[in-house]
């Protein structure tokens, strides 16, 4: 690392990047110095100064030429290119001027240096058996931070970009490799690998993601490219048997091209029954031997040909044997083979083992390539932009205030809501508005008077001597009308944003970098999706990307945009993400491609309407293009002829007779016949020829989607028109920084384009997932023409999930680029108003940010006002001591679980739904997720299948349910021996802030208290009593407000886990009873039976009997229908649905009740485990 530092692609004076060609040039002229040094001064070299640079620039050549000189000719030559002093006298006397040192120096000056792209491009991409096990490069877990490693640093500065991109490239391999090794172990363990008596391999266990290998052949081995020494591809058939599970056979056979799979070798030496310890090293027990990558290009059916994904369906194959074409990494065969002909085995023979890794966390590879791929081009990023990136210059430099092209007027369409709003919108300004008083109702156009005008250099001493003030020059201007439907009526936002929204909003409208800090419930979404509008209004023929972390943000996001003022033709979702998007249109590119298609041929229609309205004859609404020319010399025509005839009575005074002359003469009045009449309505012939221009605008508007839509009569495959609609149609895109790293050069290849870039969950971001959104586009004239770039986040929250502490701590690689350009001083917008938990709840982590206060709404709306029905406190720490002597367990290695604490949730958890909660408005977090999966399993037993309780809304883990919120938000703490993880604020603040109305958290107090970091928010949870307070009296909802006193006799005080499983056993045992007493007898049932309508009630009259069959359909009561069916059903004595109450279930009992496969056996709750990965500290 310290040599190819010393010899980085940079120059040591301007600081400037250099490429290969320029590092070549630099070497070869420091060769042709030494050697015109060489013939002017030592005749003994005239041999090497005469020698062609290829032949002397290598360590062999140099040291066969340097070698036979002694101390002082090699200090002669040194001295002569001032490389060494003459004398070692002062300041110098320092300085070494031994034989050993000269000729390293000059060996090392003087040898060409291996050029680091090259290195690059021929490294494989997937790791080996060398590198997943070598602690020296991919450090274990259980890294303590005492210690330097070899290791690249993500700091705040880098060198140049190609130094920022090989770092990312290196940190985020290694990470890779350190997820795979982690899914091998767990693999292969779970297969068990024995030696069998005559020395082969057994497996004497099954795992859900590995195979054992039947058959595996290379089949190809195609020539290299031109220059190359590695093959152009390598491809090889594995064959395996699926003897499995059906749905474990499906994921098998779903496998899709560029999944990405791993060939693993293993000879065992333990024999037959031996089980695998996980605290002992893997490979000796294991015996592996060898690990290749491997990528899918296809299933092969039974004539050998690869399967194509497409449309049709998949054919099905007979039998259990499966095969595989796969490509092989090319430079790792190249390695292998010149391995096998020094003498070492051909592991390509051995294989018998085939891995597959879940889907979503295996695109390291085209991670890879697109990192690679940026490094071999040359990134072209905005000049405003580029010193920022790299950590230097003015951190504000790329604030909008600071940018050339500021622009002075803004138009803020929807964003007010009325005068009052915007005044209180901009406090540091004066505003001055010329309408009048009844005239200043939004939208606004503002000039900002303090922002320059943008004049000629001629005019710049002007310029310089106008006095800036400190005002904003208001012009209310009206939409125009779209036409006369109703459903023409613009869509408008409906929130009343802050002053610091406001300035988020106006920064995010202007040209140059923007960062949003969002604490929790700051409306960070709302304030994303009105610049996103107010940009798509302000500028019509830009394009703006969105990107997000993760899928679920992407859809919230893309949800609210929706319902704005943006035309639906003019969206587009990539990726997977878009089928959880609750809405029936469909987002995607075959979606929008169909949409097109869809209104194409009901635009259509309205031309074949209007043609008749009109009154021409023939087929103008045949296609696009006839209905272009229709609109053309037609329509155009008449609406002259009105606008010619209407200009003649302007000056008429008659309004009455102006509105008969408009009705009578406009052109398109059948057309507009299903449209509210009259359509002339006005008191002012301006307004009279508004309406017109209004109703035309709605004609005019037709045509100009036909003219779009025209391409796609033109393309005729669904590929071509979803690229068409990628590239030229669509104005807002929208997709996951993993997409945008998956499909980059796809992207880059079909000439994608855009002008805004708008990043949420900023702080959640990969740095260099972060980076590569910005290079989804070729340069255009050697200039990005990016012009925007919005981030939001919160660094104060969870940062990227890196799993190993090395690289997260020691390299700091958890760093997102969000939270790095926040440490360099680049301004921000801090948004300080909080709508979504109760002012009590917010003061929990409220304290980690500058400034944050509640909103109003906050005080006023009656359920921040009520208390939570049945519960003394609004939020509560309950202290859960150890159950039968037992606090915090660990099956497995870091799977940590608290059956006390999950036996008490879960009676919490019960508790609340027999007062009545909304299952839907209760969420149980939990900070592991071995805990997690406990909880899961003793809600199932308890009260899973009761229809009386059923499952919260989620069970899952704080990491995983960041960015989400619920009324009431249940946590388990888990740990009783260390801290663990929850040292660290940034997830306590999340852990804090995702309950909207009731946050109630289980744990050991005594552990919690004294930790330092959780200080803050510990004490305020301390000030209260630890152990749950119940208000035995209240129903849900309560009419109690939070500000009511609580009387001792209503309450009672739960002293441990045991007394509420005891409580709430109780309490759903009367709740049953009373339930029983609410049923209707046997008599009330006959005569319940007796009333309903019969057939024989209808013969006379066949209305009457319509009627009351739709009266029996539609409005019998729930209490009703619920007794038909009791009725039909055999009397039988009430039985209450039992709910256990047992700490032990018995395992099969729970097996047989759980609604999802999996979960209690050990193996499962181990598989489970890996479903969700979360950072779990050594």
């Amino acid at each position: 690392m310290l040599k190819f530092y010393t010899r980085f692609e940079i120059n040591d004076v301007t600081g400037n990047s250099l490429t290969d060609h320029d590092m070549t040039q630099l070497h070869y002229k420091k060769i042709t110095s030494l050697q015109r040094a060489m013939f002017a001064k030592f005749s003994s070299l005239r041999v090497f100064a005469l020698s062609n640079v290829a032949s002397v620039d290598n360590r062999e050549s140099l040291e066969k030429h340097f070698g036979s000189l002694d101390a002082d000719g090699l200090k002669q030559i040194a001295s002569f290119l001032n490389l060494v002093p003459d004398e070692a006298v002062e300041p110098f006397q320092w300085h070494r001027l031994d034989e050993e040192f000269l000729r390293e120096l000059l060996i090392t000056r003087h040898e060409k240096r291996c050029s680091q792209l090259e290195a690059l491009n021929e490294m494989p991409l997937y790791p080996t058996e060398q590198i997943i096990w070598d602690e020296n490069v991919v450090p274990s877990e259980y890294y303590t931070g005492d210690t330097c490693l070899a290791l690249p640093k993500l700091n705040l500065q880098f060198l140049t970009l190609h130094d920022y991109l090989l770092r990312n490239f290196n940190l985020f391999r290694l990470e890779s490799t350190y997820e795979i090794r982690q899914d091998i172990e767990d693999a292969v363990s779970r297969m068990l690998p024995w030696q069998s008596e005559d020395g082969d391999v057994v497996f004497g266990g099954w795992a859900r993601m590995a195979l054992p290998i039947a058959s595996f052949a290379v089949v190809e081995v195609a020539k290299p490219h031109l220059g190359e020494k590695k093959p152009s591809r390598v491809r090889a058939d594995v064959g395996v048997t699926l003897s499995v599970r059906r749905e474990i056979k499906d994921e098998w056979e779903n496998l899709r091209k560029h999944d990405v799979c791993f060939l693993i070798t293993v000879r065992p030496t333990q024999p037959y029954g031996t089980k695998y310890n996980p605290r002992e090293p893997f490979i000796p027990q294991v015996g592996l031997v060898s690990v290749r990558g491997c990528e899918v290009e296809g299933m092969l059916d039974a004539n050998g040909r690869v399967i194509e994904d497409g449309p049709e369906p998949r054919p099905q194959l007979p039998g259990e044997q499966r095969n595989y074409r796969v490509w092989l990494d090319s430079n790792q065969y190249r390695l292998d083979m010149d391995d096998l002909q020094d003498g070492s085995d051909d592991v390509y023979e051995s294989f018998n083992i085939l891995m597959r890794r879940k889907p979503k966390e295996n695109n390291f590879k085209a991670v890879l390539e697109t990192i690679r791929h940026l490094m071999n081009t040359e990134c072209v990023v905005p000049p405003w932009l580029h010193d920022i990136l790299l950590g230097y210059g003015d951190p504000a430099a790329a604030h909008y205030s600071n940018m050339p092209n500021q622009e002075r007027v803004l138009e803020f369409n929807d964003t007010f809501l009325d005068y009052d709003h915007l005044q209180a919108s901009f406090p540091d300004y004066e505003l001055k508005c010329e309408a009048a008083e009844g005239s200043k109702e939004p939208p606004y156009r503002l000039i900002f008077e303090d922002v320059p005008e943008q004049r000629d250099s001629d005019a710049e001493e002007e310029a310089e001597q106008r006095v800036v003030t400190k005002s904003i020059t208001v012009q209310p201007y009206k939409y125009e009308a779209r036409g006369p439907y109703p459903s023409d009526k613009p869509k408008q936002n409906c929130i009343r944003f802050t002053p610091t929204q406001i300035e988020a909003i106006r920064a995010g409208m202007q040209p140059g970098l923007t960062l949003v800090v969002g604490p929790p419930g700051t409306g960070k979404t709302d304030v994303a999706v009105q610049i996103i509008s107010n940009i798509y209004h302000n500028q019509p023929h830009q394009r703006t990307l969105i990107v997000t972390h993760s899928n679920q943000a992407l859809n919230q996001l893309f949800e609210k945009i929706m319902a704005l003022d943006i035309d639906e033709r003019h969206l587009l979702r990539l990726g997977h993400g878009e089928e959880a998007l609750e809405t029936e249109k469909d987002y995607s590119r075959y979606g929008r491609v169909n949409y097109v298609l869809a209104k194409r041929m009901d635009l259509l229609s309205q031309v074949q309407r209007l043609q008749e309205a009109v009154g021409v004859s023939g087929d103008n609404a045949y296609t696009c293009e006839t209905a272009g020319y229709f609109y053309l010399y037609n329509v155009m025509a008449r609406w002259e002829k009105f606008q010619s005839q209407m200009d003649a009575h302007r000056e008429e005074s008659d309004m009455e007779k102006l509105s008969q002359l408009f009705e009578s003469e406009f052109p398109f009045g059948k057309f507009f016949a299903d449209a509210p009449q009259p359509l002339f309505k006005a008191t002012s012939f301006d307004g009279l020829m508004g309406i017109a221009e209004s109703n035309f605008r709605y004609i005019s508007d037709i045509f100009t989607e036909l003219e779009e839509f025209r391409a796609f009569e033109l393309l005729r495959t669904g590929l071509d028109r979803s690229k068409y609609l990628l590239v030229k149609e669509a104005k807002i895109i929208a997709m996951t920084c993993t997409h945008a790293a998956l499909k980059r050069k796809e992207l880059v290849n079909l000439g994608f384009r855009y002008d805004n870039i708008l990043m949420e969950e900023s702080a959640q971001i990969l740095e260099i997932e972060t980076f590569i959104p910005l290079l989804l586009q070729n340069p255009l004239d050697g200039l990005n023409r990016l012009k925007r770039w919005i981030m939001i986040g919160d660094h104060h929250q969870l940062p990227p999930v890196i799993k190993n502490m090395a690289f997260q701590k020691y390299s700091n690689m958890e760093q997102s680029l969000f939270t790095r350009l926040v440490r360099l001083g680049v301004p921000t917008v801090d948004l300080d108003g909080q709508g979504r938990a109760r002012s009590s709840i917010c003061s929990l982590y409220k304290w980690r940010y500058k400034k944050l206060a509640d909103l109003q709404h906050i005080f006023e709306h009656d359920e921040y006002k009520r208390a939570n029905a049945g519960l003394a406190y609004d939020y509560q720490l309950i202290n859960v001591e150890d159950f039968k002597g037992v606090g915090e367990s660990e099956p497995n290695p870091f799977f940590y679980q608290n059956l006390a604490e999950a036996e008490y949730i879960v009676a919490m958890y019960m508790y609340m739904r027999l007062l009545g909660y909304p299952a839907a408005k209760i969420s149980i977090l939990t900070t592991y997720n071995g805990q997690k999966h406990l909880i899961r399993d003793v809600i199932n037993a308890r009260c899973g299948n009761n229809p009386l309780i059923g499952w919260p809304h989620k069970i899952t883990t704080v990491d995983k349910y960041q960015g989400q919120q619920n009324d009431y938000i249940l946590i388990s703490l888990v740990r009783t021996k260390a801290v663990g993880h929850l040292r660290d604020v940034r997830r306590l603040v999340v852990a804090m802030s995702r309950a909207r109305l009731g946050l109630y958290i289980f744990g050991r107090v005594s552990l919690f208290k004294n930790c330092l970091e959780l200080q803050q928010t510990f004490k305020l949870l301390m000030q209260r009593p630890l152990k749950l307070r119940l208000v035995t009296s209240d129903e849900y909802p309560t009419e109690r407000l939070t500000s009511d006193p609580v009387s001792e006799d209503g309450t009672k005080t739960v002293e441990n886990m045991s007394e509420m499983a005891d409580f709430v056993y109780n309490l759903y045992m009367s709740k049953m009873e009373k339930l029983k007493d609410t049923l209707p007898t046997e008599e009330e049932l006959r005569a319940m039976r007796k009333q309903l309508p019969t057939e024989d009630d209808g013969n006379n009259d066949e209305e009457v009997a319509e009627a009351s069959d739709i009266t029996e359909i539609n409005e019998e009561p729930p209490q009703k229908r619920a007794a038909k069916e009791k009725a039909k059903k055999t009397t039988e004595a009430f039985k209450p649905t039992p709910i256990l109450n047992e700490i032990n279930v018995d395992e099969t009992e729970m097996e047989q009740q759980e609604p999802e496969s999996a979960a209690l056996a050990e193996t499962s709750s181990q598989e489970a485990a890996k479903e969700e990965a979360i950072v779990d500290e050594s």
